[in-house]
């Protein structure tokens, strides 16, 4: 007998790759939720659309579940976090009260949610789940979305403590790949600065000095840490962190894609910009002791799959897919 797997946020980033992954499963009977973006073909995958800030749609979807795999998130790049720092917080707080509160009811084996890095302070050594400090206050710019993560990572918590769903909260750090944002606007640093250099003439500019550091991370590695923490996990809630485990200075970063890409592009600084040098990589140990995960792509072999997907199958001039999958 199949389980039955609901991916919800199917047509995002994350989402996406979760989707076409256990597609390719013969375990699992996927079904995929979109709301405002189209459905593309996947062989096997049965579609759904719904509003998951709508309770009776949410009651609706979860019949018959058996897993939950929640990537629906109202997200966006660096700028929204500055200027409109509320879409963050109002809608995925709503979202995910109702699905945990209806997984709760309809005992859904497993729900597997995606918080981020964003609550840890800045440092020089790989953080554990355990370093995050509560009575820290967090930088003021992921005032908004780092203590969001939080209060769902404990609706996780509190779920799992009182019924019979599982329920793993992941901390994943900087996810990169196929199918990841490449717009300017709502891009993060990975799929911005691939568009720059993939754009690029004859120069690309980093803001500042680059020395920004941060842990990066290839999509396929957390398909494979959800599968294995929905056969392995030991505990009815866990908090795992999952990331490459090392940072690269966001000038690095620039220097390898400007290579992958086989450009010949002269790298500027635009020194009037400021720089905060910061650091951010988590330490796995809990994740690969407990379900023998760790990162198998390496940040050059990312890089060179990600470069040589984005020629393939995303258009320069609007930086949209070139046909739809």
């Amino acid at each position: 007998m199949k389980q039955k797997l609901l991916v919800c946020g199917a047509t995002g980033f994350v989402g996406r790759n979760m989707t076409e992954y256990f597609a390719k499963q013969s375990e699992y009977d996927v079904h995929a939720v979109r709301y405002n973006r189209p459905e593309y073909a996947c062989k096997g995958v049965t579609w759904h659309k719904a509003d998951l800030r709508d309770p009776q749609a949410v009651e609706n979807l979860l019949e018959g579940v058996d897993i939950i795999v929640q990537a629906a998130a109202t997200t966006s790049g660096a700028k929204d976090i500055v200027t409109r720092p509320f879409i963050h917080v109002t809608d995925n707080a709503v979202m995910n009260s109702y699905l945990f509160r209806s997984a709760f009811e309809h005992k859904v084996k497993h729900v597997v949610f995606f918080s981020c890095t964003v609550m840890y302070p800045s440092s020089d050594k790989p953080l554990k789940e355990s370093d995050f400090n509560a009575a820290m206050p967090l930088h003021p710019r992921y005032f908004g979305v780092g203590n969001t993560k939080i209060y769902i990572e404990k609706m996780c918590e509190f779920f799992a403590g009182i019924g019979e769903t599982k329920f793993t909260a992941i901390r994943h750090s900087n996810i990169y790949g196929a199918h990841d944002k490449f717009d300017l606007e709502r891009s993060h640093v990975f799929g911005a600065t691939m568009t720059k250099v993939m754009t690029a003439k004859d120069a690309i500019t980093v803001w500042g000095t680059g020395e920004e550091e941060r842990d990066l991370l290839h999509a396929d590695d957390l398909t494979r840490f959800v599968e294995l923490a929905i056969r392995k996990q030991p505990e009815k809630y866990r908090l795992y962190n999952c990331g490459l485990g090392k940072a690269i200075p966001i000038k690095d970063l620039v220097r390898k894609i400007v290579d992958a890409s086989g450009k010949k592009l002269e790298i500027k600084h635009d020194l009037s910009q400021p720089t905060i040098k910061t650091s951010l990589f988590v330490d796995c140990g809990l994740a690969n002791k407990e379900l023998g995960w760790e990162p198998k792509v390496t940040l050059d072999e990312g890089i060179k799959r990600t470069v040589n997907w984005w020629r393939e199958n995303i258009d320069p001039a609007t930086l949209t897919l070139k046909l739809a999958a």
